[in-house]
Order: structure tokens, then C-alpha cells, then sequence
């Protein structure tokens, strides 16, 4: 259940509401609008009143619920009027008009507009037009002629609206910390529809700002990246010309004068302010980090790889910043996917959003090479040949955001961890549609029988604990593959598999032989042989297969210096 607080100002902002609340509605949705209750249980109800004209009755009802404004002339606040719309979730039982009478005088009384037994309270009305939703109309001035203690009236309504749903057997939302993106209203969802958008202008605002701010290298490029995606800017300038703020708009969406809609930054998300836009691209800029010339597929994976480590052995704020960074790699990582996933990784990266805020503040230095690998890939779209690249990135995301979601657990960020669940959802289908096809073409060039006896003799010594379960893993074959490949291209297969071994424990791996498969893709990649390993190429087949694996046999590959934590 969502209740949204709206405040109306202006002589006839009463009157307006009214007439809005029994109309038509913008696009005729409103369907046998009628009072469901009010402050006296008797007030006038312009939609079961067959014998008067209806605009008449709707004139009266205004004027009962303004008799208090008006009592107080020129002392009158300057917002009047109190309009709260209260929407069931679409899977809720359709609610009676007695059931939803209750939730009214519920939500007024935690907002303090009407106390319970308060002879003395605001005057309002509660308004069904619709199966799934209410509106609730006040007027901001008691009967006594004081005004209403409606501090953090927000926050009350909310609370009770989770109380409600526990008491009504209704869809159970998350307690949220109001760091949250703003939802579209009803008017925008009607409008979007009417425009032929698949969703609200607020929502395809908001993920395309968020995509420039994940790909642009600068503001001068961020500002170019969204006139491309077609959105139009207008900037707010201070006196020295000096650019304060930024609003967003779609060329379609327009008022009833034929201008661009504009919605401002911190409107569709509390981090899309231009200070926090500046401040996320500040992560973007040449200094102080340079990311050594590399395969960006690995750069980014092993940057991402990280982040659990920053999760559970972090402070909070660089913990924070990484689930930013993680965001932005979300956001960018539909653009350079196999078709046949894009659909499942842009559900996973607007859900992943909410995901990315909570009270904690970001520290983003320690983000600077996921950030910039993930750019490099967007940018240049380096070969992934067989698709393993993408897949092995992929692959560590899953993992990043599990931590995500364990982390907000830990922190009691209930949206946040409901939101990271959703988005784990859409990427491990995406994962299945982008990695089964690589590990299987990867299990199809299998070695010999020999070889993968030689390999899986050195897991059982190197890791007892989960022989059994790689071994009987379905991506066994595909491990065996690209220990054979690293072989070929001059590794130690013992030293490598040691190596990927130790990165990471895989008792939290779903698929451990998946895992590792990934992880000595990219060692076996990622350096370059030392003079004893270009030695071992010239080894017959026969005596690889014919000899024991002896970890020292050769010199382990040069090993990239450890990361800085910034």
C-alpha cells in the first residue's frame, strides 16, 4: 500500500481538488467517484446525490471543508490543502468502501490531520473513484483554528500504511529510509501511455541520465551523451554564469503550451543532482589513477571481483561506494550484451538502483578502476571472441551483487535488500542465456582422457574439500579446456589452478567448476609466460600426458601488484 503526500495552495485550491477527485479523470479513468468517509460522517457527496446538479454539490463540499481557511483571512497558511491518494498494490483483494473508510480515518490520524476522538480536528473527505485506490482531501487549518502537528507526516503515513497491510492481509512493502527515487503519479503513467512510452517520462529520464553519468568521462561528455539519447537539457546558472543545477526533459513530453516537461536531477533520484553528478564523474578523470594497459574484459572483472572484499572487510562508506560503482556497471553492461540478454539486464539494472542509495555516504575513490575498465569497454567493445569475456564479468557481478544483498541485510536496508534480490534474479537468467553457450563450445574441445586425469589427480591434492563436487560439476569438461589452453600457451596448469584456487573460497559457489573456469581463462590470459613457461611449450603432448604435475616445475607467471585501497 503507497501513500503519497501532495500539498495544494491558491484561493481555489480546494475547489480544484474536488472537481479532480470527481471528474472525469485526465484520461476517463475515474469510475463512480463517491465519498467513502469525511470528518462528520455526513458531509455532502457530490457522487450520490442524484437530484442536484453535480458541479453544486461539489461547490458545497469545498466550502465546508474551507469554512476553517476562511475563518482565518490573511493568517491562513500558505498550503491549504492536504491531498494523500492511498493505492493497494495490484495483486491486493479489492478493498469494500467500509474497509477502505477505516484506512482514511487510519491515515489522518498518523498524519495528524484528524486524531482519533478529536471533535476539534481538520476537516476532510475520502474518495473512491477506482477498485484499487483512495484519495484523501484535508484543508490545513483546525476547526479550532490552529494549525495541524503534521511534522514528518510523510514518514507517519508510511509507517501506518505497513501496519495496515499486516492488518488487512495486503502485499507487505519494505520500510524504506527515504532515499528512494520518486515514483511516477498516476497523471504521468496515463500521460506515458497516451504517448505510446512504454514507461513514465520520470523513469526513462532516470536511466538515461544514469547511463551518461556510468559511460561519460566528464561533464562536457555527459551533457554530449544525453543529447544524443535525445534528452533536453536546461541548466540553473548562479550570477557568475557558473552552472548550479540541471533539469531533464523528452522532446514528446509536453505541457499544455506545446513546452518540453522538465523534470530536475533530484527529482528522479536523490543522486542525479548536478553536485552529485559532478562528484560521481569526478571518479572519471585521468588523475589520480592510471589503469595499466590490459585486456578491459579482465580489468573490470577483477575490479568487480573485489567488491565483495570491500563488503565485508570495508568500512561503510567505501562499502557504499562500491555498490555505486557496481550500479553504474549494471547500467552499462546492457549496451555491450548478446542480444538475447539485454532484455533481463535491464530489468536487473533498474531494480539494482535502489540498491545503489541508502544513508550511508559514498566513498567513491576506491571505485576509479571498476568505473574507467567498465568505460573502456563500452568505449572501444574489445573482441570477446567466443563470448567468455563478457561472461566471466558477468559471472562476478552475480557474486558482487549476492554481497550487495547480504550487506543491506546486515544494515536493516529493507528496499535496498528487496531491490538487490530482484536484480539477482534477472542476472541469473541473463548469466544462463550468455554463459551456457561458452562453456558448452568450451566443453566440446575437452582434452584427452589423459590430460584430464593429470588435472583432476592435482585438484584432489590441491583441494580435497571440493574435488568431489567439481568433478561431478557439468563444467567440469569446460574447466578442463582452458587448463588445457593455459598449458598451450605456455602455464604451469598446476600453478594456475593453485592460483585461481586462492582467490576466492568456493563455498558459496553455486557452480564451483564454473568458478574456476573463469578464473584460469583470465590468469591464462592475463600474463604474459616468463622465459621457463615458454621453455614448457616445446614439451611433447606425450610427456605432458605421461608425467605428474609438479607445481615448482615451472616459474609461477609474474603476478600485477595488489590493488590500493583508497
Amino acid at each position: 500500500m503507497i501513500p503519497k503526500i501532495i500539498l495544494g495552495k491558491g484561493p481555489h485550491a480546494t475547489r480544484r481538488t474536488i472537481g479532480y477527485l470527481f471528474g472525469k479523470g485526465r484520461a476517463n479513468e475515474h469510475t463512480d467517484p463517491h465519498l467513502v468517509a469525511s470528518w462528520n460522517g455526513f458531509a455532502p457527496d457530490p457522487g450520490r446525490s442524484p437530484h442536484r446538479p453535480q458541479k453544486e454539490v461539489e461547490a458545497q463540499l469545498a466550502a465546508q471543508l474551507d469554512q476553517p481557511v476562511k475563518m482565518l483571512g490573511d493568517k491562513a497558511p500558505k498550503y491549504t490543502v492536504w491531498h494523500c491518494p492511498v493505492r493497494a498494490a495490484p495483486e491486493d483483494p479489492i478493498l469494500t468502501d467500509t474497509q477502505w473508510a477505516e484506512i482514511a480515518r487510519r491515515m489522518v490520524a498518523a498524519a495528524g490531520i484528524a486524531p482519533d476522538r478529536d471533535e476539534e480536528a481538520c476537516r476532510w473527505v475520502a474518495v473512491r473513484h477506482a477498485d484499487d485506490h483512495i484519495h484523501i482531501a484535508a484543508t490545513l487549518v483546525r476547526q479550532d483554528g490552529r494549525r495541524p502537528e503534521r511534522g514528518y507526516d510523510q514518514r507517519a503515513v508510511q509507517r501506518e500504511a505497513r501496519r495496515i497491510e499486516a492488518d488487512y492481509g495486503l502485499r507487505r512493502l519494505k520500510q524504506g529510509d527515504g532515499t528512494g527515487a520518486k515514483r511516477p503519479t498516476s497523471k504521468e503513467h496515463f500521460k506515458a501511455k497516451r504517448l505510446g512510452q512504454d514507461a513514465a517520462t520520470r523513469d526513462v529520464l532516470r536511466l538515461r541520465v544514469r547511463r551518461a553519468v556510468a559511460a561519460a568521462a566528464d561533464e562536457t561528455e555527459f551533457f554530449a551523451l544525453l543529447k544524443a539519447t535525445g534528452v533536453t537539457v536546461r541548466l540553473k546558472l548562479g550570477p557568475s554564469g557558473d552552472a548550479l543545477g540541471c533539469n531533464f526533459a523528452l522532446p514528446k513530453d509536453t505541457n499544455d503550451k506545446g513546452e518540453p516537461v522538465f523534470y530536475a536531477g533530484s527529482t528522479l533520484a536523490p543522486d542525479l543532482s548536478l553536485p552529485k553528478i559532478r562528484k560521481s564523474l569526478a571518479t572519471s578523470s585521468p588523475e589520480p589513477v592510471t589503469i595499466r594497459p590490459g585486456d578491459p574484459w579482465h580489468q573490470a572483472t577483477a575490479a568487480t571481483e573485489r567488491i565483495p572484499h570491500h563488503l565485508t572487510h570495508g568500512d561503510d562508506p567505501t562499502a557504499q561506494g562500491q555498490l555505486v560503482a557496481l550500479g553504474a556497471t549494471l547500467d552499462l553492461l546492457p549496451i555491450t550484451a548478446p542480444v538475447t540478454a539485454r532484455a533481463e539486464l535491464e530489468q536487473a539494472a533498474v531494480a539494482f538502483e535502489r540498491a545503489t542509495r541508502s544513508r550511508i555516504a559514498a566513498d567513491l575513490d576506491s571505485t576509479r578502476v571498476l568505473r574507467r575498465s567498465v568505460q573502456a569497454i563500452w568505449r572501444e567493445r574489445p573482441s570477446d571472441g567466443d563470448g567468455s569475456g563478457f561472461a566471466m564479468l558477468l559471472d562476478t557481478v552475480l557474486t558482487a551483487v549476492a554481497f550487495a544483498m547480504h550487506w543491506h541485510r546486515t544494515h536493516q536496508h529493507a528496499q535496498q535488500q528487496a531491490a538487490a534480490e530482484q536484480a539477482l534474479i534477472h542476472l541469473q537468467i541473463a548469466y544462463a542465456q550468455v554463459a551456457e553457450p561458452v562453456l558448452t563450445g568450451l566443453a566440446q574441445r575437452t582434452p584427452s582422457i589423459q590430460m584430464k586425469r593429470r588435472f583432476a589427480h592435482h585438484l584432489q591434492q590441491a583441494a580435497p574439500q571440493h574435488a568431489e563436487r567439481i568433478l561431478n560439476d557439468p563444467a567440469w569438461d569446460a574447466l578442463t579446456t582452458v587448463l588445457a589452453e593455459a598449458e598451450t600457451a605456455g602455464h604451469n596448469a598446476a600453478t594456475v589452478l593453485d592460483q585461481a584456487l586462492g582467490q576466492r573460497t568456493l563455498d558459496d559457489a553455486h557452480s564451483p567448476a564454473r568458478a574456476l573456469t573463469w578464473r584460469i581463462r583470465r590468469l591464462g590470459e592475463r600474463h604474459a609466460p616468463g622465459p621457463r613457461a615458454q621453455a614448457a611449450r616445446v614439451r611433447s603432448a606425450t610427456q605432458r600426458a605421461a608425467a605428474p604435475i609438479h607445481p615448482a616445475a615451472t616459474t609461477p607467471p609474474p603476478q600485477a601488484p595488489p590493488a590500493r585501497r583508497r
